[in-house]
């Protein structure tokens, strides 16, 4: 037992060697830096912040680096470290109806106070590969648009004034943090935000793909997706009032669905909703489909049976750290299991052949 111990740790000693040989690459071109991940590569690093649940560009870009660009690992990374950081307090709900926009569009409505603002996006690019950028050379930077500063109020208010969308209820309760509590079935409305936000994109992608296929009966208009930067403030009890303590980029998304009415609530529109660190859209619309076709009951709707509609399947599947310990510990040492099922099946086959071998 002892050779064998030593003999596995040195191998695994060698594998971690070898690992960061291969981070590094080619020691003749030069190494990506932390900044350069964090400015060029930003998209994967709101990824690995939402997903991880910790806001931090630096660390976000660390963990990419670290994990040699394997998403999924480096949000495992930044979810193991979210889990040594003390917890200092709440902040206050960030108000998205003050966000500095750099990004503001709608598909319902074509005229919005504060206007349309297309910011920077893939939308009208023609996904065609960029040789330019091959070239490695400084290119030409067109001007940034400043974000707009001054409180730009949310589409779903003109829908609101006439009645047309459904009141948004407000709790006062303190809702479930799920970093620190175990997923509990059924869950809130909030808890299952949380799970679908932090949930892995690909996955809350299809799921609301499914139902604009009509695995759910959904259909949906982007009342408005916004992205900009909001103050988080925090209340200080010795003070007596909130103090801003930090900015955060976020991508708010709010669908307009078709509700023909219960017998409680007349005919209107409907609500889905997503929030989701950095510059994050897919995501976001995508989470606001999911919130949506999740939230049939509580709509008096009819249950389909469709994937994005069953609350233990989406949630218990969305997460890719769970996904992944779960898929991945079975390449681990299973020797004595697999010894014993091929004992069993060995005896089986034998009585089989033996009974056989009778009947001739």
């Amino acid at each position: 037992m002892y050779v064998a111990v030593k003999g596995g740790e040195r191998a695994i000693d060698n594998a971690h060697a070898w690992l960061a040989e291969e981070r590094r690459g080619d020691p003749g071109v030069a190494e990506l830096s932390v900044a350069q991940i964090r400015a060029q590569l930003s998209l994967a690093v709101n990824r690995v912040m939402a997903e991880g649940s910790l806001y931090d560009p630096d660390l976000a870009a660390l963990a990419i680096k670290q994990s040699r660009g394997d998403l999924i690992e480096a949000i495992f990374l930044i979810r193991a470290y979210r889990t040594t950081l003390p917890r200092l307090g709440a902040s206050c709900p960030v108000d998205t109806a003050k966000m500095a926009v750099i990004r503001r569009i709608s598909a319902t409505f074509k005229d919005l106070p504060g206007g349309q603002v297309l910011g920077p996006t893939f939308d009208y690019t023609h996904r065609l590969l960029d040789f330019k950028l091959a070239a490695e050379g400084e290119t030409a930077v067109a001007a940034t648009a400043p974000a707009a500063m001054e409180a730009v109020p949310h589409v779903m208010a003109m829908l609101d004034r006439d009645g047309m969308i459904e009141v948004e209820p407000v709790g006062d309760d303190l809702p479930a943090d799920l970093t620190r509590e175990p997923m509990e079935l059924p869950a809130s409305r909030a808890l299952r935000l949380q799970a679908i936000t932090r949930g892995d994109e690909g996955f809350i992608l299809s799921m609301a793909y499914s139902t604009q296929r009509g695995y759910g009966r959904t259909h949906a208009f982007v009342g408005e997706l916004r992205i900009g930067i909001v103050a988080v403030e925090m209340e200080i009890p010795e003070l007596g009032f909130a103090v801003e303590i930090g900015e955060i980029e976020l991508t708010e998304c709010e669908t307009v669905n078709q509700f023909k009415g219960s017998k409680t609530e007349p005919p209107q529109f409907t609500r889905g909703y997503g929030l989701v660190f950095g510059q994050t859209e897919r995501k976001a619309i995508a989470m606001s489909l999911v919130d949506r076709s999740l939230r049939w009951a509580e709509l008096g709707e009819d249950y389909t049976g469709a994937p994005a509609q069953d609350e233990e399947f989406v949630l218990m599947h969305a997460d890719n750290v769970q996904a992944t310990g779960f898929l991945e510990h079975i390449k681990l040492p299973h020797y004595v299991d697999f010894q014993s099922e091929l004992e069993l099946v060995r005896r089986l086959r034998a009585e089989v052949f033996a009974t056989q071998e009778a009947a001739e």
